[in-house]
């Protein structure tokens, strides 16, 4: 997850996407060319590669000019939350982003998006991410499996709250 390597992220926000939580969505994420802005592993872009969508996914600061894309796909570093919805408001461009269900009740998600379209995507289960530290997996017992939600903007949704099956 290039521009993010303070102490801090390293030890408490590298979480990796396991493929079942894009599986799971897939019919919701639209055709087009997808950036997956967050490096991480490489598996999440990899993944969505292999679902068949076109995706960009490279090492790069996600605060950069941004590549030529038409909706970003992704599980953001949760600790600067506040600094990317600000910065996806500014792109106005659609995204899908897994995020804690907390994430809804904050100042910054009320600043940026109350009244422009926000939707949600409900799993039927926990997201169970795979823990990195140092670069590897931790064992399963430290996984990180806590409430997410798929927030989504501009995706045009058949209803505001989908909940999964």
């Amino acid at each position: 997850m290039a521009g993010f390597h303070t102490k801090t992220f390293m030890k408490h926000d590298d979480y990796m996407t396991p493929k079942y939580a894009w599986e799971d969505i897939k019919q919701y994420i639209p055709k087009a060319k997808i950036w997956e802005a967050f490096y991480g592993d490489g598996k999440s872009g990899q993944y969505l590669t292999e679902l068949g969508f076109d995706v960009i996914h490279e090492q790069r600061d996600f605060y950069d000019e941004p590549p030529e894309y038409d909706c970003l796909v992704s599980n953001p570093p949760f600790s600067d939350s506040k600094n990317i919805m600000k910065r996806l408001k500014e792109l106005d461009k659609p995204f899908i982003l897994i995020m804690p269900s907390s994430k809804i009740n904050t100042s910054y998600m009320r600043e940026n998006f109350k009244n422009k379209g926000l939707q949600i995507i409900i799993p039927r289960k926990r997201i169970h991410f795979t823990k990195l530290l140092d670069g590897k997996p931790v064992d399963k017992k430290s996984s990180c499996n806590f409430d997410c939600f798929y927030y989504c903007y501009k995706i045009d949704l058949p209803t505001d709250i989908i909940w999964l099956e």
